[in-house]
């Protein structure tokens, strides 16, 4: 028997056949190729972001468009709240990045194992991770993958990822890709935020965890740079805390050490978010407000010295000190462009301490303004 001769026409559909599966293979390979660029720049940019708010807003910014994703969240294991802390304390605004979330506890991010889990949206199980999902029945997400963070085989948070289309994420898929992503991510937020901790640690002084001094001289010029340019007033106050050398002698330094952290935290509870205060050693402390005048800064100088002096000092070993502080207050008049910011921050807190030293001149426990 012979073979049925394959006629003109045949060969031409299957030549046709061919050149179509091979354009097919060629678009699908130059289109992974291209996914494949696009992670390989993001995980370069990711690992060489140095700050918290820089990695965090790359990851959040840009993974949804090289991954033709809906959203994407990230959940960050926080259970005494130190990086919350941190960070805030360091100066970022969390506003800008509403999909970061922190959590108490691994049960709260769903995982039973530390493996990703892929699956269909259900509100009552992802709500918590999407919450921006929720209420938007027309353009709610239909599947999800939830990768968790793994260092050192301790789960540090998780990354949620949010499709409309409901076959983007199946349990049927394989996990590899995004593992393999997942890994790169959770070593560069450990590794800044281990760096942003010690940055923090640089920046404070370990006995009454206020800032130090070489904290508070790198924001003056921040601050007075962008009072320059948005046209407020800043105030500075120089504190410092009467006859404390009696306090040490009479009590001992441990009874001193506790006194200056009570100090310092009563200071803190009549400040905004936006202010900051500094111990510049031994027991003076220097406050900054921010869009405060004289007038404002003498009031909340004047709350910050009854606070200290109206309530005794309870220490551990069950006595009880009354102490009192003195209060320099100074405001920021020169807008001059062409003055150095060194000069003028150096002039500012110069002067708060001039009127500090008239208020002690004067009989102490009590606020003097520059004149």
């Amino acid at each position: 028997m012979h073979a049925p001769e394959v006629t003109d026409s045949q060969l031409a559909c299957e030549n046709a056949d061919l050149r179509a599966r091979m354009a097919w293979l060629l678009e699908q390979a130059e289109r992974n190729h291209a996914i494949m660029c696009r992670h390989q720049a993001f995980d370069l940019e990711i690992v060489g972001a140095s700050t918290f708010p820089e990695l965090v807003g790359t990851i959040l910014g840009q993974l949804p468009i090289i991954a033709d994703l809906d959203v994407v969240t990230l959940a960050l294991l926080d259970p005494d709240a130190d990086i919350y802390t941190v960070m805030d304390r360091l100066g970022v605004a969390f506003e800008t990045l509403p999909n970061l979330h922190f959590r108490n506890n691994v049960g709260e991010l769903g995982f039973s194992a530390m493996f990703p889990r892929l699956e269909r949206y259900d509100q009552q199980a992802h709500g918590a991770m999407f919450p921006q999902a929720q209420g938007q029945a027309p353009a709610a997400l239909a599947s999800v993958a939830l990768v968790p963070l793994v260092r050192n085989k301790r789960i540090i948070g998780s990354l949620n990822l949010g499709s409309r289309d409901a076959e983007r994420f199946t349990p049927a898929l394989g996990t590899d890709f995004i593992e393999h992503m997942a890994s790169i991510i959770a070593i560069c937020l450990e590794n800044v935020i281990s760096n942003e901790m010690l940055k923090y640690i640089g920046l404070t002084d370990s006995l009454t965890g206020v800032y130090n001094r070489r904290y508070l001289d790198r924001r003056l010029l921040e601050e007075i740079a962008r009072a320059r340019r948005q046209g407020y007033r800043i105030s500075c106050m120089y504190i410092d805390i009467d006859h404390f050398k009696h306090v040490n002698d009479a009590l001992g330094h441990q009874a001193g050490d506790e006194v200056l952290r009570d100090v310092a935290g009563r200071i803190k509870a009549e400040l905004r978010l936006s202010d900051a205060v500094a111990r510049f050693g031994g027991e003076e402390f220097v406050v900054l407000l921010i869009d405060a005048d004289l007038e404002s800064a003498s009031m909340v100088a004047q709350r910050i010295r009854a606070s200290v002096a109206n309530t005794p000092f309870a220490l551990t070993g069950g006595q009880a000190i009354g102490v009192s502080v003195s209060i320099g207050v100074a405001t920021l008049e020169d807008f001059e462009r062409d003055h150095a910011i060194e000069g003028v921050a150096q002039n500012l807190v110069a002067q708060a301490d001039a009127a500090l030293y008239r208020a002690k001149e004067g009989g102490r426990n009590q606020v003097v303004t520059s004149a």
